[in-house]
């Protein structure tokens, strides 16, 4: 009878131990990193960047799954009922895990409960851009335009709620003029109709808009940050070029589901930042737009916080409602 109560607890022990061992094993399968917008975008860009260094890293595939709508809700909201055992992750962005919070009353997830981050990857400046039809090469030139035909001049996003969306919100607020806001599924969508002159405005990420930019498909007018982009030096920013005090970003980081073991997460959170403080991964980023950077879990968790309360405040501010 000792014999067995010893085998009943070793048993016990063995199984307790369960979760542990696979965390050590992780991963031995493929990874799926859930994008909630079309590909092409910059989140879809950064996600496969970092999925094939994790892929060579770790040993196991990591494969983007696209899961676009609801301005990234549906795939954030997969993501955060996945089973919590490191193999289905988020890229997740300013609008999925802080916008969208003060946007959808009825969201059906809680960005600060139901996931566990890993670590912010990228800050993410947008880029104001015209469709070369529209007679303005400025940003004062684009107000009076815009003042001169209210609500005819239509801006693009990747969504209501998204960094694009609050970007040309914030400027109709502080800018005093009447555009119409066209949402799609995804940046890239929006951006083919800018390109095709379907509207006539975007505040891009300079990932997606720097190609048709260089290729005169776009105007550039400025950018939305507090500084000049050292992609673009040359060009204003919206405050300096007629809107003071103006300023928009967005940001781009990893996450799992609430609950992954803490060895996941503290594995995914080291090889990442290594891979993005690789030479070749940051000239990578930096060559795209965005400015790297790599934090801890912790430090990933209070900036997700903070952009909450913060998008809030703009979103009360700028008088924004769900379109």
């Amino acid at each position: 009878m000792v014999c067995l109560r010893r085998l009943v607890l070793l048993l016990g022990c063995i199984a307790g131990a369960g979760i542990p061992w696979a965390a050590e094993a992780y991963p031995d399968r493929p990874v799926r990193v859930v994008v909630s917008f079309p590909a092409g975008g910059s989140v879809d860009i950064v996600a496969r960047l970092v999925g094939q260094e994790l892929s060579q890293a770790l040993g196991q595939t990591f494969v983007v799954d696209n899961r676009s709508g609801a301005s990234g809700g549906i795939g954030t909201d997969h993501v955060a009922k996945a089973a919590p055992d490191g193999y289905t992750l988020l890229m997740g962005s300013a609008s999925s895990l802080a916008a969208n919070v003060s946007l959808f009353p009825d969201l059906p997830y809680d960005p600060a409960r139901d996931f566990a981050p890993v670590s912010l990857v990228a800050l993410q400046p947008n880029m104001l851009v015209v469709h070369p039809s529209l007679p303005v090469r400025s940003v004062a030139e684009l107000i009076a335009h815009a003042k001169a035909h209210p609500g005819a001049v239509a801006f693009g996003s990747a969504g209501a709620g998204t960094a694009q969306h609050l970007a040309g919100q914030l400027f109709r607020q502080r800018a005093g003029v009447d555009m119409l806001h066209v949402p799609y599924r995804g940046g890239a969508p929006a951006l083919m109709d800018l390109i095709a002159g379907r509207v006539h405005v975007m505040f891009e990420t300079i990932p997606t808009a720097l190609q048709p930019v260089r290729a005169g498909q776009l105007r550039p007018l400025a950018v939305t940050t507090e500084r000049r982009s050292t992609m673009m030096p040359d060009l204003p920013t919206v405050s300096e070029a007629g809107v003071p005090g103006y300023e928009s970003r967005g940001w781009i980081g990893l996450v799992a589901p609430a609950g992954t073991p803490a060895t996941i997460v503290d594995l995914l959170n080291r090889r990442t930042v290594e891979i993005v403080r690789k030479p070749e991964v940051t000239a990578r980023l930096v060559d795209l737009g965005l400015e790297v950077v790599a934090s801890s879990p912790a430090e990933f968790r209070d900036f997700i916080r903070a952009e909450i309360e913060a998008f809030r405040t703009v979103v009360r501010d700028a008088g924004i409602a769900r379109d």
